[in-house]
């Protein structure tokens, strides 16, 4: 999906834990919802920041807001988790 740099961002959510944001963007990111963290460097940087910054933000173009709250209250719901025996192939050499 490709935005126009004039589409107004905005948030969606924040986490305390960079990691946290980084896997849920992954996923928006994984359903062609363009997703970009922010302040998530200077919260990794000092974690006793994130409280005080109130954690790292999810932004996500206006125009895709309802169906990028869509994709993650399903990754929220553990729709995408894996079972603990499921395939994932051999790592490749």
């Amino acid at each position: 999906m490709n935005h126009a740099s004039n589409v107004p961002q905005v948030e969606l959510a924040r986490y305390l834990v960079p990691m946290d944001a980084r896997l849920a963007q992954g996923c928006l990111v994984a359903a062609g919802i363009p997703a970009v963290l922010a302040d998530a460097n200077l919260v990794q940087t000092d974690l006793l920041l994130a409280p005080a910054l109130g954690g790292v933000g999810i932004l996500v173009p206006e125009d895709v807001l309802r169906r990028a709250e869509d994709v993650l209250a399903a990754y929220e719901r553990g729709e995408f988790a894996l079972d603990e025996d499921a395939d994932v192939g051999e790592p490749q050499a």
